[in-house]
């Protein structure tokens, strides 16, 4: 499967209408969600079906968009970004699609999400220190046009839940 296909979920980059996932898929996400690298023969194990079934399952899962990509969970302190941040923006009216595309290109943008309530974008940032943070704030947040106003939630402490096996 290629890699642009995982992630835009299908051939022509559009997403075909979701399939309902069964108790056997919820299972194999479950398992894939704790441990992207576990072989199709401790999935196949795991959630008694065979190798060839657990196969075509993920295949489809992917297709179908549900499973988007895999990847490393990465503990940010250790690999040299110590602080964290959960920055609110309230944006310009309609202009969420351009702002999402210049917060995606801000070094250490880890999620963004367009949100309901006092503002309208929340954003994860990992940073290096307090330093390269301020200066990813003021300097690059503060420069987008769209962006009236940001508020700095520095993070003290995370943990990220991982899904029970």
């Amino acid at each position: 499967m290629a890699a642009e296909q995982m992630a835009d979920g299908a051939q022509d980059g559009t997403t075909p209408p979701p399939r309902p996932l069964d108790a056997i898929d919820q299972d194999i996400l479950k398992i894939l969600q704790a441990d992207g690298r576990a072989s199709i023969r401790t999935v196949a194990e795991r959630v008694h079906v065979s190798r060839a079934n657990a196969y075509a399952r993920i295949n489809r899962l992917i297709d179908d968009g549900v499973i988007r990509g895999f990847s490393a969970r990465v503990d940010h302190e250790r690999a040299g970004h110590g602080t964290s941040a959960y920055i609110t923006l309230k944006i310009v009216q309609n202009t969420w699609r351009t702002v999402r595309e210049q917060l995606r290109q801000l070094p250490g943008a880890s999620h963004i999400a367009l949100v309901g309530g006092d503002f309208d974008v929340l954003l994860l940032v990992h940073t290096p220190d307090n330093r390269a943070l301020r200066e990813l704030v003021l300097t690059r947040l503060q420069a987008i046009p769209e962006v009236l106003s940001t508020r700095t939630l520095l993070v003290f402490e995370e943990e990220d839940l991982e899904p029970e096996t």
